[in-house]
Formats: structure tokens, sequence, C-alpha cells
């Protein structure tokens, strides 16, 4: 199967995980600053969601620029990372609505950890289907930075027992360091195009 019908599929599901999060933001019911004091649990937890959004959605399209084919076991994977990003919608709300408590905190950080552990495996099976020496293989090599994000979502959950801010610091942590900019499959790419 091409994978250009899994890439505007997969597209259109984040543009809609996207809507209904900023969707679930309710407006103020006051004229001043003061008003939105209330709502910036809501506000904090969407912007952490957006960005890790945006993140997935930036790997996600380097990852599928990298394969050169979307096979039966590449979709199936590709919906099991879609489920789970489907749920930052209601895991961002509750956190916001009961701002950052241990319990939506803790749930923030588990549907975190399965999104990144559902992306690692659509890593892998890309490169069962494109071969161990793929362009994909070699431009993420061991993914460590994929794997040491898990180990912080487990440590955010953790931490979201003790104190809920450290949970949301460590988040954010993982967040920021994917907005570094990772251009390993570009170069690949790039380098393979030319």
């Amino acid at each position: 199967m091409p994978k250009t019908r899994l890439e505007a599929f997969s597209d259109g599901v984040l543009a809609i995980i996207i809507t209904i999060m900023v969707l679930e933001l309710r407006a103020p019911h006051g004229d001043g600053l003061d008003a939105l004091l209330p709502l910036m649990p809501h506000l904090l937890s969407y912007v952490l969601s957006f960005i890790y959004v945006g993140i997935y959605w930036n790997n996600h399209h380097h990852l599928l620029h990298a394969a050169s084919h979307a096979p039966g076991a590449v979709l199936w994977a590709n919906l099991h990372l879609l489920f789970w990003l489907s749920l930052f919608p209601f895991a961002t709300a509750w956190m916001g609505e009961n701002e950052f408590s241990t319990i939506p905190s803790a749930l923030y950080g588990v549907v975190l950890a399965m999104a990144a552990i559902a992306y690692f495996i659509l890593e892998r099976i890309i490169i069962r289907s494109e071969g161990a020496n793929s362009r994909l293989q070699r431009a993420i090599g061991k993914d460590w930075k994929g794997r040491l994000s898990v180990v912080g979502y487990v440590a955010g959950i953790g931490a979201s027992f003790l104190t809920h801010w450290l949970a949301q610091a460590i988040y954010l942590a993982v967040a920021l360091a994917w907005l570094i900019p990772d251009r390993r499959i570009e170069r690949t790419v790039d380098a393979k195009a030319s």
C-alpha cells in the first residue's frame, strides 16, 4: 500500500486531536485578567499537550518520509500509536480540570509512556518491513532518545505520587528534549537522495 494514505489519515487524526483539546478550553466569565487565573491549569495542560502532539506530528512525518511503503503491519502499528495519541484530549482535560492532582497527572504520564512505546513499535515494524539496513535503521540507530523518554515518563508517573509539580517538570523536560531539532532521519534521507 502506498504510504500517502497513511500519512493523510494520520495528519487528519492529529488535527482532530488538537481541535478537541482546544475545544475543551472554556472562555472565562469575567472580562479582567484575573478571570484567567482559574483557567491556568487548563491552559498549561493544553500547551504541554499541544507541544507533544506537535512533536509526534513532526517525528511521524520524518518517520514516514524514511519509509518506502506501508504494509499491513505498519498500518496496524500506526493505528496503535493513533489510539494512544487520541487519549491526549481526555488526559489533558482531566489533568487541567483537577489542577494537576496525583491520579490525573499519573494517568497523563501513562498515556505519554504508551504513546512513546507505540511510536517505538511503529519504528521497529517499519524497519522490519524495510530491512535491517534500511534508511530508517541507519538514521535512528538504537534510538536512545526514544528509550530514555519512556524512562522519563515512568519517572513522571512515580513523581506524581510524591508531588504533581515534579511530575509536570519531568514531562516538560522530556518535551523540551524533543524540541531540540533531531535531524538524523532528514540527513539520512537527504544523503540517499543526492
